[in-house]
Order: C-alpha cells, then sequence, then structure tokens
C-alpha cells in the first residue's frame, strides 16, 4: 500500500494522509487545535490534540510521544556501519557496554540477523512497538542493508513501526524507497543552517564521489537535510529532527535551526545535549568543548518551544539499543543469545499485552486529569520542577539509591509538565551509599523543591532536607504526573497559609523554582 494512503483507525475506509500532513505542515508542524482548543502537538500532545491518522502513528512511539515512552519500548539494530560525513562530535570506534550515546555499537549485524533479533526482542519484549536503524553510521549511506532489513521486519512482524535516522545527505535520493517500504518516521540530525557555523562542526562531507570540507561541505549538507526534509512532509511521512546543543558554537542558532525545520513542516524538533569527553576520542572531546548544562539545555529548548514542540524525554540511544527509553537490555539479546533462543512470535499475543498497557496508560490519564480539577485558580506565579526516578510505566516506583537519571517536571497551575531527565551515578553501592555520588546526585537537581522516592534511607534523606530538598515518599508506587499536582497543590496551600515561603532554588533563581519527583 502507498505510504499516503492507510487504514483509519479500525473504520475500513482509507484516508488520504497525504492532506492530513498538508493541514500540518500549514500550521507549521501543528495540525489542530485540538480539545483545549489551542494548537497542540509534538511529544506532549494527547489523543484530542491530534488528527486521528497520525495519532495513531504516534500513540505507542516512545520517541514521538512522551506519554508513550513510559509504556512502550523500542530497539535499534546496527546494519548500517558506513557514514558518508564526518561529525565533531562522533567517533564510531569507540565502544563501552556502559556507555549510552550515538553511534555506539557491541556488534554488527546482517539484515537476517538483525530480523532474527527483532523477533527475538518482540517476543521477549511484547510492549517493544517500534525498529529503529540508526547507524552506526548513516543507514542511507548503506542503503541496500537499511532497506533490506525493513523488508524482512516488514514480512515477519507486521505490527512493528519502522524508524530511520539519518544525517540528510542522502535523503533526497531515497524518498521514494521511504514511502515504499511504510517507514513513516524519519529523524534527520541538522545541526545548523548557516554554513559558517556548520563548518565547525562539520570537517568534511562524502558525495558523488567527492570529498568536501569547509564552508562547502557544510552549504551541500544544509541544502540536501531542508530538501530531503520537505521531501518527506509532502509524501505524508513524520519528520522529527535532532540537534545537537554545542555551548559556543551553535546554541545560539538552533532557534535558527528551529524556524526552519517548523517551516518545513518537521512534526518534532529534539535539541540534545553535546555528549564530550576525551575518553570517547572525539574532536570536540580531545579539544575541551564543553556540552551544556542541564538548566543551559532546558533554557534553549523553553526558548525553542513558543517556535515548535520539543522532544524533552531523548536519551541519546545508541545504535543496538533494546528496550524502554533510559533502559538499555542489549546485552540480553546478543547474536550468541538470539541464535539459542527459540522464537514464537505471537502476534495476537503482543495485541493481547499491548491492550493491557493502554488500560494502564488510560487509568493514569484519567488521575492526572482528577487531580488537576483542584488546581482551578491556583496562584499562576509560581511554578517548580519535579524530577522523578522510575522504572517506567509512569509510577514512582525506583529506590533513590537505585536510580540512574531523574526525571524532571515543571509543576505549575497548568499542571504537571515533562521538561528533561538528569543522569546521575549511582549512590546506592552494594547497600551503602557513595556520598561522593550522592554530591552529584544533589547537584544534579539542586534547582529542585522536592524529590519522590519509592524509598529512600536515612542519610540522604537527612543530606536532601538540608540542601533544600524535600524526599518525598508517601506517593510510592502511584502515578507521577497525579501525585506531583497532589504534592504541588499542598505546597501551594502551604504558601498561601504562610507556612512556607516560596522562593526560586538553585540555578532556577535566574527564572522560577524547580521541584523533582523520584520514583
Amino acid at each position: 500500500m502507498h505510504a499516503s494512503t492507510q487504514q483509519g483507525g479500525g473504520t475500513g475506509h482509507l484516508v488520504n494522509i497525504d492532506a492530513v500532513m498538508q493541514q500540518v505542515a500549514e500550521h507549521k508542524g501543528c495540525g489542530t487545535t485540538g480539545g483545549s482548543g489551542k494548537a497542540s502537538c509534538g511529544s506532549s500532545a494527547g489523543q484530542n490534540d491530534l488528527p486521528p491518522e497520525i495519532w495513531e502513528k504516534v500513540k505507542n512511539h516512545p520517541c514521538y510521544s512522551e506519554e508513550a515512552h513510559h509504556h512502550y519500548a523500542r530497539m535499534h539494530v546496527a546494519v548500517a556501519p558506513a557514514c558518508n560525513i564526518q561529525c565533531n562530535y562522533c567517533n564510531r570506534k569507540y565502544d563501552c557496554a556502559n556507555e549510552s550515546r550515538p553511534g555506539v555499537v557491541s556488534e554488527r549485524l546482517t539484515p537476517e540477523q538483525a530480523a532474527r533479533k527483532v523477533l527475538a526482542v518482540a517476543s521477549t519484549i511484547p510492549q517493544m512497538t517500534v525498529l529503529g536503524i540508526a547507524g552506526p553510521g548513516d543507514p542511507l549511506a548503506n542503503p541496500a542493508k537499511t532497506f533490506k532489513t525493513f523488508e524482512l521486519i516488514a514480512q515477519t512482524a507486521p505490527d512493528i513501526k519502522l524508524c530511520l535516522s539519518t544525517n540528510g545527505l542522502a535523503l533526497p535520493d531515497y524518498v521514494d524507497e521511504i514511502a515504499r517500504y511504510n517507514i513513516d518516521h524519519v529523524t534527520i540530525t541538522i545541526n545548523m543552517v548557516d554554513p559558517e557555523i556548520g563548518a565547525k562542526i562539520y570537517p568534511w562531507v562524502f558525495w558523488e564521489h567527492k570529498r568536501y570540507t569547509g564552508v562547502e561541505a557544510a552549504r551541500l549538507l544544509t541544502e540536501r537535510q531542508l530538501r530531503g526534509l520537505e521531501m518527506l512532509t509532502e509524501r505524508g511521512i513524520l519528520c522529527k529532527v535532532n540537534s545537537v546543543m554545542i555551548p559556543g558554537v551553535n546554541d545560539q542558532h538552533l532557534v535558527e535551526v528551529n524556524r526552519a525545520v517548523k517551516s518545513r513542516g518537521a512534526f518534532l524538533h529534539n535539541i540534545m545535549p553535546l555528549i564530550s569527553a576525551p575518553e570517547h576520542g572525539t574532536v570536540f572531546g580531545l579539544t575541551g568543548q564543553r556540552g551544556p548544562t542541564a538548566q543551559e539545555l532546558k533554557a534553549l529548548q523553553d526558548a525553542c518551544e513558543g517556535e515548535m514542540n520539543m522532544m524533552r524525554h531523548c536519551r541519546q540511544c545508541r545504535a543496538d539499543a533494546v528496550g524502554l527509553l533510559g533502559e538499555d537490555r542489549s546485552a540480553e539479546f546478543t547474536t550468541e543469545k538470539i541464535m539459542e533462543m527459540e522464537v514464537n512470535y505471537d502476534l495476537e499475543g503482543r495485541k493481547a499485552y499491548q491492550a493491557l498497557v493502554e488500560e494502564e496508560r488510560v487509568a493514569k490519564v484519567a488521575a492526572k486529569v482528577e487531580e488537576l480539577a483542584g488546581l482551578d485558580g491556583a496562584d499562576a506565579d509560581i511554578s517548580l520542577l519535579v524530577a522523578v526516578a522510575t522504572k517506567g510505566s509512569g509510577l514512582i516506583n525506583e529506590h533513590f539509591g537505585h536510580a540512574k537519571e531523574f526525571q524532571v517536571y515543571e509543576l505549575s497551575a497548568k499542571g504537571a509538565k515533562f521538561v528533561g531527565h538528569r543522569r546521575v551515578d549511582l549512590y546506592c553501592q552494594g547497600g551503602y551509599g557513595d556520598e561522593d555520588s550522592l554530591a552529584t546526585v544533589i547537584r544534579a537537581i539542586n534547582d529542585c523543591h522536592a524529590v519522590f522516592v519509592a524509598k529512600i534511607g536515612g542519610c540522604p534523606k537527612a543530606d536532601l532536607t538540608a540542601a533544600g530538598i524535600e524526599p518525598v515518599e508517601q506517593y510510592a508506587h502511584e502515578f507521577i504526573e497525579k501525585s506531583a499536582i497532589a504534592w504541588f497543590k499542598n505546597y501551594l496551600a502551604k504558601v498561601a497559609s504562610g507556612a512556607v515561603t516560596h522562593a526560586p532554588r538553585g540555578d532556577a533563581a535566574i527564572r522560577q523554582g524547580a521541584l523533582i519527583v523520584a520514583a
């Protein structure tokens, strides 16, 4: 079936996706006013904010829907080793089992191995709904391997969504192939639309048997990226744009990038922090180029959000990642292990399991809506950040000492809004707390008013309290957003009674305030 014509949500009639996506493009990436009466789209959009056909594409895609990432898993298969550009933040030769970074893999697969791995993972993790090819090089610099893999998956696991991530250099030449294989989610990494800035990021690109360098290389790259984006959105293919925030190089310029990709119909913009460490062997790592702080990243995302909705829940996955965003189960599915597995791809069983996931998801949303009712008339000038340590399912279900990251929410009279995550060192080491690691955790969440946890020990609780961060345990194993809103209402009541004086915290003093919820 042509990619621009698909079955509409169980009704049996055909819908014209091209027309819907043209509507999205006309709204500069936002195709509906939704139930709230104002335009809403992107990763935070709900069922009432999008045309039904678009909602069907994103509702269980953990990268395109912030809500879905609590419930659904994805996997990447590393079938594309070659690349046609060089980035100063990339080194594909580096690998470490504990390293989570784009371009990193432990095994490279043939299309046939990849197809078997997908079936093995999908049989073991029934909430795995998305298969992506993101490297470790560029999928479109390896077109035969990339499209052969997609062909095999479409034949053997037709319920799995297909995704492609590319630097965009070769993209205009493969839009027809992408549409033919029903790959309806494409991510393009666009770090600049100004070749002068691009020359600081890309040493060279290789195109039509010729190597280009400097401004000429960057100009060629940006022209083809933007042309490819336009071609995809014209075909009704959802596009997410990734941009790496590099302080002092393109950080201010990314506001212009945001406008450029929105005007060409991009569905979502994901601004990611530069990962820069000398041991990775990248140019930026070896030259001391720093990455942004969490506060700098959020400030830029906030500045761009007025133009377009942002993806805030990205984990900058490895090219062989498996599992929920924020977890990596790839070690369970090495080639050796999957060859020994007895794979039984039970399509009906997967559908039944996902139906249960949807029931839990609906309950979570209903609980949030019910709690929101009490925020009517709340002080509109007070907002706080909240960070949540969670194992998934939208629950506060992680021990403080076991958290590898904290999810951060901003609480205000509008409710709870997910705004990012903070990676931290594991505090708990074999049952004992590492004080140096605890200091790292406190620094990571020092702009927060509270940290919500499933459980926490006495010593870290005391240290957090001394740092002005309230540890909150009473909502253990309850829904994050419902609990955060309930806590916030109680906080506002204390402010109104004079029991608490609201003040910004830490780095957030330049804005308003912050709260963290650890699950």
